[in-house]
């Protein structure tokens, strides 16, 4: 009797593609983000004057959300570090699989990035950053009216950054699947 082939993909990465693991990881980075950056563009217009109670509890989800994006981003990292790297689509030019290896490595950055400028810039204004139950993370530095500025526009032109760069890693994908009719789309689907 011949084996059947099994439809589910191994936990761990291979050189072939990505374990069940990574591409949970994967999707679960990108709802949080999606999130994150859709709950930022709308505090964004919210006005500032006199902070009302809804822009304050969205600053308090956008904060709590923001820690466990950093919690993903590091827990990709190590699992990354961890894992076979699969080879990119043999078919892909030089320059490409170069260019989709930097942009990976930007989303890394960013992932990490964005949430230490919202911590900075919390601990700069004096704004607790709180995670659970009475439970709030420690200031990264003290209060600076300068700094806290500061941090806020770093923080609002990287989330720009994420968000122009997740288009790009959207329609690349796209463009993968739907015009190249390659495999690069697929393999980061949870079934193989």
């Amino acid at each position: 009797m011949p084996a059947q082939k099994s439809d589910m993909r191994p936990l761990s990465n291979t050189e072939q593609g990505y374990g069940l693991v990574a591409v949970l990881l994967h999707w679960g980075m990108a709802l949080l983000l999606c999130g994150l950056i859709g709950l930022g563009l709308y505090m964004v217009w919210l006005p500032d004057v006199g902070f009302d109670q809804e822009k304050i509890l969205l600053i308090l989800v956008h904060k709590a959300i923001g820690m466990a994006a950093l919690a993903g981003a590091l827990l990709r990292l190590g699992w990354r570090a961890c894992n076979a790297l699969p080879a990119l689509a043999a078919s892909l030019p030089q320059e490409q699989q170069v260019a989709a290896r930097f942009v990976h490595l930007v989303f890394y950055a960013l992932m990490i990035a964005l949430p230490m400028t919202g911590w900075l810039m919390s601990s700069a204004g004096g704004y607790p950053v709180p995670l659970f139950d009475g439970f709030s993370l420690p200031d990264l530095t003290g209060l600076n009216e300068d700094h806290f500025q500061l941090y806020i526009a770093v923080h609002r032109w990287l989330g720009y950054a994420l968000l122009m760069l997740l288009v790009l890693h959207a329609g690349a994908a796209l463009h993968h699947h739907l015009v190249r009719g390659d495999d690069t789309l697929r393999r980061m689907w949870p079934r193989g």
